[in-house]
């Protein structure tokens, strides 16, 4: 998979110290392709965490890192001789999306990836999947949502980013370029990102400490594990004739409270909850229709929401316990 004609692959992966981001290289590496990372280990969440998730990629003679801004120039002439760029690299979060922080969001996601787009189409990379969001449909009125039929309506700003990006891809699929941008439907797993809601959870669990419910604790999410996204996202780079847009979930959509009481379950322990109001820019459900990417793709999501959970927690005991000995 990772040759053609006997030749490597060669794949560029923005991003590649995150949580996706790593997992995807990793996974690259695995199938034979070599990858050159990209990533500017922004302060969102601590670097050594990012460090961390490269840990075993650090070893492999088939991958290679490169420190940069995307918003600088230098880092374009790695996109020369690629077969593929997934540019997963963004600012992330709905929440910190609002008031002033607006200015790194536009840049980090929209100039960004237009930079991309721009040095993937001048360097002749013909292929580009990058990552959109749930957070394009805002609250949906019927479910699940669908690509082409659900209008996209964003609640926060970074919706909109990714929404912009969108018909940014779009642009530069009408120039030549191959573009596929995947809606991830709420993707956790190991080295989730130390700010979202099933990582906080397990983290409580394991350490004692509480956890802020806000809202009610019956919104839901689709939830998709690491490697189900991944596999998708591998599937879009080597599809002959792929969507502009794919949506990627997990298959099963659960409440914040099924959430907490799966966990609980798999912990031994009852969570200590802190309930406060809900958050600006949090939509009520998402759930995704993904029969576009098993008909185009041959994907489909594999691991349970249960068997999920338990894996990420497992890795969540693992990290903890590393910390403590650090």
């Amino acid at each position: 998979m990772g040759r053609v004609n006997g030749v490597r692959r060669r794949a560029i992966v923005t991003g590649a110290a995150g949580f996706i981001g790593s997992h995807l290289s990793e996974r690259l590496v695995a199938d034979g392709w070599h990858v050159t990372g990209i990533d500017s280990f922004t302060d969102y969440y601590p670097r050594m965490d990012k460090e961390s998730n490269l840990a075993s990629l650090s070893r492999e003679s088939a991958f290679d890192l490169v420190e940069c801004d995307l918003s600088v120039d230098g880092w374009q002439r790695a996109l020369a001789g690629s077969t593929a760029v997934f540019h997963l690299a963004a600012q992330a979060g709905v929440r910190g999306s609002f008031g002033e922080s607006f200015v790194r969001y536009a840049r980090d996601n929209m100039v960004a990836t237009q930079r991309v787009f721009e040095g993937a189409n001048t360097h002749g990379v013909r292929r580009v999947v990058w990552a959109s969001s749930s957070s394009v449909y805002g609250d949906a009125e019927s479910h699940p949502c669908r690509e082409g039929v659900t209008p996209t309506l964003p609640r926060s700003p970074y919706g909109v980013t990714k929404r912009a990006c969108e018909d940014l891809a779009q642009v530069y699929r009408k120039a030549g370029l191959a573009i596929s941008g995947l809606r991830y439907f709420t993707v956790y797993g190991p080295r989730q990102r130390p700010d979202m809601a099933i990582r906080r959870i397990c983290d409580a669990l394991v350490t004692g400490e509480s956890f802020a419910v806000y809202g009610d604790g019956f919104q839901s999410r689709d939830f998709t594990y690491v490697t189900d996204a991944v596999d998708a996202t591998v599937r879009a780079a080597l599809a002959e004739n792929p969507a502009p847009v794919y949506n990627v979930g997990g298959g099963d959509e659960a409440t914040l409270s099924r959430i907490i009481a799966l966990l609980e379950n798999l912990a031994g322990c009852r969570l200590t909850q802190e309930r406060r109001p809900a958050q600006h820019g949090d939509v009520r459900r998402t759930s995704a229709d993904v029969s576009l990417a098993t008909s185009s793709l041959g994907w489909a999501p594999e691991v349970s929401l249960p068997d999920g959970l338990a894996a990420q927690l497992s890795w969540v005991r693992g990290h903890v316990l590393a910390e403590e000995v650090a």
